[in-house]
């Protein structure tokens, strides 16, 4: 399988700037509407169906002896062409 990076983007916030941006992409979904995701030259607007995949993840990774670095990842997933009519995770 082949995985295309269609948007990434990786930057330094404070807690209160992450909430805000995931509030904003919570309203999204919860609107129903496409998410748009830019910074600066780059944008992908997504439309995930009424049904996605979603996952949450808390990892460490690091040497088993010493400091690592923690992280929280979220993931929404779904067919590309979906549609609220064919749409089954199973």
């Amino acid at each position: 399988m082949v995985e295309t990076v269609l948007f990434e983007n990786e930057r330094v916030l404070d807690r209160s700037a992450v909430a805000d941006y995931l509030r904003s992409l919570a309203d999204s979904l919860d609107e129903g509407s496409d998410v748009t995701l830019s910074a600066g030259e780059q944008s992908v607007t997504l439309a995930p169906p009424s049904q996605v995949e979603f996952e949450v993840k808390a990892e460490r990774e690091g040497p088993a002896e010493g400091n690592g670095e923690l992280s929280i990842e979220v993931e929404l997933e779904w067919p590309e062409h979906a549609t609220d009519d064919e749409l089954s995770i199973d």
